[in-house]
């Protein structure tokens, strides 16, 4: 036997498919992939869900996926010729057995938020809901706080929620931060239940009343000589009083929660 003798690759084999995406779906894609069903050609036999990644397109993202007008779940090997729909969730899809991808939202929505969305978890905390934010917050520890506290991602990084241990989340398409708190109260509902005042914005730690004795040494002149009413959070000992500032967040809590979900 001749040790020299050079070996011979294995042939690379090619695996043509054909794909169209639903809905918000296109938000991911190029325009000449756009509400049009395209070819896409893969090495091998990979699983759907890293052909969809590929693609650009999350996993959180997705809820239905059809091939050949059968519903399979992220593990299906890719085949010659396949034909794929993909659908994000909120499409009625009349096959059986369906299999929905994305898990049901957790009945207390709290989120964890990357380091590019500061104002948007301050809009969230007013409102009262739980975000852990941090200014700077690593992919990887973002991962793992969704992973264990059961939180939902928020981002702007199309790559975090790519990561396999993220189950459920959102990317964030505005990048104003009124219009990104709009975009996640109508994809999760939240609207009926804003609970505001209640969550520190600065550390969202528990907000109670504290006695206007408590804090008179902390208080600017003018703030202790016309306000009676104080609150503090229970974490980072933030003193609030209902001031102008108050006032102007009041107003926006009102026109927020006539915000309704998108049929």
């Amino acid at each position: 036997m001749n040790k020299n003798r050079p070996t011979t690759p294995p042939p690379v084999v090619l695996t043509p498919a054909s794909f169209r995406f639903y809905g918000e779906l296109n938000d991911f894609l190029p325009r000449d992939r756009k509400h049009r069903t395209f070819e896409y050609v893969v090495k091998g036999r990979p699983a759907v869900k890293d052909t969809l990644e590929a693609l650009g397109i999350p996993h959180t993202e997705v809820d239905v996926i059809l091939v050949r007008r059968k519903s399979v779940r992220f593990h299906y090997q890719l085949k010659h010729g396949d034909r794929f729909a993909v659908y994000p969730a909120g499409f009625s899809v009349k096959v059986s057995p369906l299999h929905h991808l994305r898990p049901k939202p957790p009945r207390k929505a709290r989120f964890v938020i990357d380091s590019h969305l500061g104002k948007l978890a301050r809009h969230l905390r007013l409102l009262g809901f739980d975000c852990v934010y941090e200014k700077v917050f690593p992919d990887s520890r973002i991962a793992g706080i969704a992973q264990k506290e059961k939180r939902i991602v928020l981002t702007r990084d199309i790559g975090l929620l790519k990561n396999k241990i993220i189950s459920e989340g959102l990317w964030v398409r505005s990048d104003d931060p009124l219009r990104q708190l709009k975009e996640v109260l109508r994809k999760y509902n939240l609207a009926p239940r804003i609970k505001p005042f209640r969550l520190c914005l600065e550390c969202n730690g528990r907000i109670q009343r504290v006695a206007k004795s408590r804090v008179l040494d902390r208080l600017p002149d003018k703030v202790r000589n016309y306000y009676s009413r104080f609150y503090m959070c229970r974490s980072c000992r933030k003193i609030y009083w209902q001031g102008s500032h108050y006032e102007k967040l009041a107003k926006l809590v009102e026109k927020i929660k006539k915000i309704r979900p998108r049929r």
